[in-house]
């Protein structure tokens, strides 16, 4: 045999032996941390399940311990991101990881934790998705829709309101706000009117600021397309009409009225549009629309005299 063979063969053996030296170390190492875990010294465990991760140790078994004991010390970012781990090595882990993170997220809550507990409902959602979150759907709504993440509050608004055995008027308004907030007034608008029926009349102040302006600008994006079909035209009406109604937001009713009357022109209805422009005056004395809506109302009354008005133009 050649030295240069005898000095190979010595490598081999060298590397075989630090491979059984380094897989009995990661033994080691788990099997200390198994013992301080089974006595509940969870920091010790923790220590010890991590120097085997250090010193190589890469199976689930091992990321899945790491992951359990930060769990059970309340740990919760650190628990999930070695559970996603853990689950991505072998996915029948991920069952124990739902466990532990939706034990972390009720615990989370009856601390008044609301970041953590949806937290741990995220990463849970992550590895199950579809999954229930049963009592924490409204506590989760209302964290999004308090960290402004409005999309994200919403599905669980809609469970929350499913679920309710109680405070439904309340739940209902917020899922108004939602949609509000994330400017989808017509979702909004259906919502806010369902509140309102909800409620004594002495309680409606609020929403119908809401409601009013909801229409309003519902209206007015309806009337700013190039081409508006004889439906959408009296969609506008019926919107412009419920700002009018709910005498909401004050500041806009002239403006409201002023589109009313413009409407009703654009619909040949040309005594109900100079109706709606008088009144322009009485909900804005002082504003400036009340000389285009006088000039509007002149134009159909002399321009063209009251035996043309029922042609189908006003103008």
């Amino acid at each position: 045999m050649t030295f240069r063979r005898l000095l190979t063969l010595a490598a081999l053996c060298g590397l075989t032996v630090a491979a059984c030296v380094t897989r009995a170390t990661e033994e080691s190492a788990v099997r200390r941390g198994d013992q301080a875990f089974a006595l509940g010294n969870y920091e010790e465990a923790l220590a010890e399940y991590r120097l085997a991760v250090r010193q190589g140790a890469a199976d689930a078994g091992t990321t899945v311990r790491v992951a359990h004991t930060y769990a059970i010390m309340g740990r919760v970012d650190d628990a999930g991101a070695y559970y996603v781990e853990a689950a991505s090595k072998e996915a029948g882990l991920a069952d124990q990881a739902v466990t532990d993170l939706m034990r972390l997220a009720r615990e989370s809550l009856a601390k008044g934790d609301r970041f953590a507990m949806a937290t741990a409902v995220e990463t849970s959602l992550r590895l199950r998705p579809g999954l229930g979150v049963g009592e924490m759907s409204l506590p989760l709504a209302r964290h999004y829709f308090g960290s402004g993440e409005y999309g994200r509050a919403l599905p669980f608004y809609q469970k929350a309101m499913a679920e309710a055995t109680d405070s439904v008027p309340e739940i209902v308004f917020e899922v108004g706000l939602a949609y509000e907030e994330i400017r989808d007034c017509r979702h909004a608008l259906v919502y806010f009117e369902r509140f309102r029926e909800m409620v004594r009349p002495w309680e409606r102040g609020e929403v119908d600021w809401y409601i009013g302006t909801c229409a309003f600008n519902l209206a007015r994006e309806l009337r700013g397309r190039s081409t508006l079909q004889e439906e959408e035209l009296e969609q506008a009406l019926i919107l412009v009409d419920r700002a009018v109604e709910v005498g909401e937001p004050r500041n806009i009713q002239a403006q409201a009225l002023f589109e009313k009357g413009e409407i009703l022109a654009e619909m040949g209805e040309c005594e109900l549009a100079m109706d709606a422009y008088a009144q322009v005056r009485y909900a804005d004395q002082a504003g400036s629309l009340v000389g285009r809506a006088q000039r509007a109302f002149d134009q159909i009354r002399f321009g063209r005299g009251l035996e043309h008005l029922r042609d189908g133009r006003c103008r």
